[in-house]
Order: structure tokens, then C-alpha cells, then sequence
């Protein structure tokens, strides 16, 4: 057996069962895939793919087994690589970022600076998604780290430590009643048409889930993954927005006044995910640090170790 047998597994799996795709995200044959693939469970003894035909359809159930080891063949078979890049240039490489809008805008500009100033010969590349597609990202070997405030917590196989915490606030024109108003209830703010974040980005859920406790359905007029357009609309007089706080800058935001929302809506924690069992290069570690002090190399290893549930903010 090989590790071109393995990829060609892998590959066909994450190509659902299509080996043409397979070969072509390869760069190889059809009938080849489709004979290393042969060869490899005539030497396991076992089928690996369920088939119909000449097509394969699913895996079999020592062919689910046989995937986990060899995707964890692989990863270490990178994680190999990565060593030996590592110790022959420890200053110089890549650095691919998975996250978000709102965090690539306002969370990662002052630590990715700082970060190029240390390693000036590492190219350093955001990735923007959804929770969903930076969590994929991750798995499949496209991103060092993923930072997030949604659902990577929850995702198997990935690492997750605390970076921050944040609160929502809520935005409005400088002549707008909810400015004058002491301390801002969910009622208040029902008075009004909302615009906020699409429900898959910057902690949306506790504000749905805020007003369903208090069964009261709020006007959401407008939805989007991005701060600036929630900021834009607002300030054409279409609505109050709900943003993260440290989406909102009194200097820059200068035709916008903003009004604490954090307890309404509670606290939001933006998490660093990484895969489990990757090997991280040295400058991967700084930058963990640039963004989250508390997370120092020793910690960030305990957890690659295991021992990441021990630790929050």
C-alpha cells in the first residue's frame, strides 16, 4: 500500500463517491483512481467502497475505518512536511487566516500589522466565510486556524480556545429618541424596524433568542453578514442596528451614536479554532498570541494535547 492510495480514497469520499472528480482534483486518471483503489482493498482483504455496477455509492463499515486512519496517516504525513519546512526556515512561509467579515475588518488589522512587522517573509492570507465553511476550511487542510464567535466550538475534531469577549450595541442617528432613554430594553427597541446580522454571523442567536424569551417578535428589515452594511442603512434612516461593539467607532462612525446592548443580548466570546493533531509552525504561535495574550505557546500546546477544555475566559 501507498499514500497515493490513500489520497485516492480520501479524495473520493470528499468528492461524494464521483472518481472523475476525484481524478481531476487529483490530476490524474479515472481508471487509474479507480485501480489503486482496487489494489488497496485487495491487499486489505476488505471492500473499502459499497458499489453499484462499475460506480461506487458509499463506504462499507470497515471502509468507515479504514478513512480514519487514513486521514490520520495523512495529517501526519503534513504535519511531517511542516516539520521539515519549519526547522529550514523558521521566518518564512505561509499563514492562511479562515474567519469572518467582521473579524478580518475589525478584529485582525492592528494584530496582522504587528504580525508582518515580526515575520515580513510570511504571506499571510484571510479566508472569509461563514462558521460552516471556515470550520471546513479547518478540516480540510485549507486554513492554519479559524477565528469565529459562532458554532466552531461545537465542531468534532477541532481545538477552540477563547480569544475575547464582546458585547452587541445598538446604532441609530444622533437625533433618534433610543439615545435619550438611560438603559435600553428589548421593548424599546421593538418600537423600531432592525437591521442586523444575517442569523449565522456575530452572535445573531442570542439576539433571537433574547427577544423569544420575552415573546416579542421584532421588525428585522434587513439582514446581512456585514457590519458596514448594517452601519450604512442605519445611517439612511431605515432602521436601528444591532452590530458588535467593536464594530462601531465613535471617530470613524461620526454620522452614528451607539448605546450599550450587552445586557439585552449577554456576552459573546470570539473563539481561535485549529485541527487537532496539526503540527502549528513557530510564527502560527505568535500570531495566536498577538491576538489573544492569555493563549502563550505553552497554553495553545496543552491544548493541542488535549487539555483545552481546561481553560476560558
Amino acid at each position: 500500500m501507498n499514500l497515493h492510495q490513500f489520497r485516492f480514497v480520501r479524495e473520493a469520499v470528499r468528492q461524494n463517491f464521483n472518481l472523475t472528480e476525484a481524478a481531476k482534483a487529483l490530476f490524474t486518471s479515472q481508471p487509474g483512481v479507480s485501480k489503486a483503489i482496487i489494489e488497496l482493498e485487495e491487499e486489505l482483504g476488505v471492500d473499502i467502497f459499497r458499489r453499484h455496477g462499475k460506480r461506487i455509492r458509499n463506504l462499507t463499515e470497515p471502509g468507515r475505518r479504514i478513512l480514519v486512519s487514513i486521514e490520520r496517516i495523512l495529517q501526519e504525513v503534513e504535519s511531517l512536511k511542516r516539520v521539515g519546512k519549519d526547522y529550514a526556515s523558521q521566518d518564512l512561509g505561509n499563514l492562511v487566516i479562515a474567519t469572518t467579515h467582521t473579524q478580518a475588518r475589525y478584529a485582525l488589522p492592528k494584530v496582522i500589522a504587528e504580525f508582518t512587522k515580526r515575520f515580513p517573509k510570511v504571506r499571510v492570507s484571510i479566508q472569509q466565510g461563514n462558521p460552516s465553511q471556515i470550520a471546513d476550511m479547518l478540516h480540510h487542510d485549507q486554513a492554519d486556524l479559524a477565528i469565529a464567535t459562532e458554532s466552531i466550538a461545537d465542531q468534532k475534531d477541532l481545538v477552540t480556545l477563547p480569544g475575547y469577549q464582546w458585547h452587541h450595541v445598538a446604532i441609530a442617528p444622533p437625533d433618534h429618541p433610543l439615545l435619550m432613554l438611560k438603559s435600553l430594553t428589548l421593548e424599546d427597541l421593538a418600537k423600531y424596524p432592525l437591521i442586523t446580522y444575517d442569523p449565522a454571523f456575530a452572535g445573531r442567536g442570542k439576539i433571537d433568542q433574547a427577544f423569544a424569551l420575552r415573546k416579542i417578535s421584532p421588525d428585522i428589515v434587513l439582514e446581512a453578514i456585514d457590519a458596514d452594511v448594517i452601519k450604512t442603512y442605519v445611517e439612511i434612516g431605515m432602521g436601528v442596528g444591532i452590530v458588535a461593539g467593536h464594530a462601531y467607532d465613535a471617530e470613524r462612525d461620526r454620522g452614528l451614536r451607539s448605546v450599550p446592548a450587552g445586557h439585552l443580548f449577554g456576552t459573546n466570546i470570539t473563539r481561535i479554532g485549529l485541527k487537532q493533531g496539526s503540527y502549528l509552525r513557530t510564527y502560527v504561535f505568535t500570531f495566536i498570541e498577538l491576538f489573544s495574550p492569555s493563549l502563550t505557546r505553552k497554553l495553545v500546546e496543552q491544548a493541542m494535547a488535549g487539555a483545552h477544555e481546561l481553560y476560558e475566559l
